[in-house]
């Protein structure tokens, strides 16, 4: 059964194991509803996190996103056998701040369509002042405009994520997206690649097959982690949670609760 918490987030009982899932830029916790009903028939339960609670009062940087993520989850009564990550995109790139932290709550994680950062600063800097464009748009511009763009861009083409009405609706996020695009934007991320061998539980990197870039980005940071395996999800560009649905929530599912894919 579904239901609301107070914050927003969508949380599916199905299991002791439970999966916490975060969405990407301009999304929200309901883009998970699919793979999380998939989960649940595969007796794993399902957090769909509302990231946007986290800047509704003031900026939160990508580090101190990390501890308070971590800091949430340890803080609650859980008689599970089992907390894992789930991140798309920007959700992947948050997740993995959760995970290089120290005493972090977490058994396995799923990194789907993230980059661990841009190495040079010429890059960062050229993606701070294109984000700041973004914001601009999220806060102040036309809202139907901004996510037609958005949605526009080239890497993102594939399955719409969510009707027309259910995009119209984020407006009520506007603020907290537009800081996003200032806090958390991949130019304002330290390049994570060589942090990666820190992370000593399993990760399950994944790309889609025709999203190119990506995959280069996934074999690489898969290859820099210790209990790290990559999956390539077939027919799926940069979103493939709704690209290939079926396939993401059933490899996932194999990945927490066998450890193999």
């Amino acid at each position: 059964m579904l239901q609301y918490s107070k914050q927003a987030d969508e949380r599916r009982a199905a299991g002791p194991l439970e999966c916490w899932c975060l969405h990407g830029a301009v999304g929200t916790a309901a883009d998970w509803r699919g793979v999380a009903k998939r989960l649940a028939a595969a007796a794993i339960s399902s957090r769909a996190v509302d990231l946007w609670r986290f800047l509704e009062d003031a900026p939160l940087a990508l580090p101190d996103f990390g501890q308070a993520l971590n800091a949430e989850a340890g803080g609650e009564v859980f008689r599970g056998t089992g907390r894992a990550l789930l991140g798309y995109s920007m959700g992947g790139r948050l997740a993995l701040h959760a995970l290089l932290e120290k005493n972090h709550p977490w058994q396995a994680a799923v990194i789907v369509s993230a980059h661990p950062g841009l190495e040079s600063a010429a890059e960062r800097a050229a993606r701070v002042t294109a984000d700041a464009a973004w914001a601009a748009q999220a806060f102040a511009g036309d809202w139907q405009k901004f996510q037609g763009a958005w949605n526009g861009q080239p890497v993102l083409a594939g399955t719409p994520i969510r009707d027309a009405q259910a995009d119209r609706s984020l407006i009520t996020r506007r603020r907290e997206v537009a800081r996003s695009f200032m806090e958390w934007s991949l130019g304002e991320q330290q390049p994570l690649w060589a942090r990666l061998s820190e992370i000593s539980i399993p990760v399950l990197w994944v790309a889609g097959a025709k999203d190119d870039k990506f995959l280069a980005l996934a074999q690489r940071a898969a290859a820099l982690s210790p209990r790290a395996q990559l999956a390539i999800a077939p027919a799926a560009g940069h979103r493939v949670p709704w690209d290939n649905e079926p396939w993401l929530a059933d490899t996932t599912a194999r990945f927490l609760k066998f450890g193999e894919i």
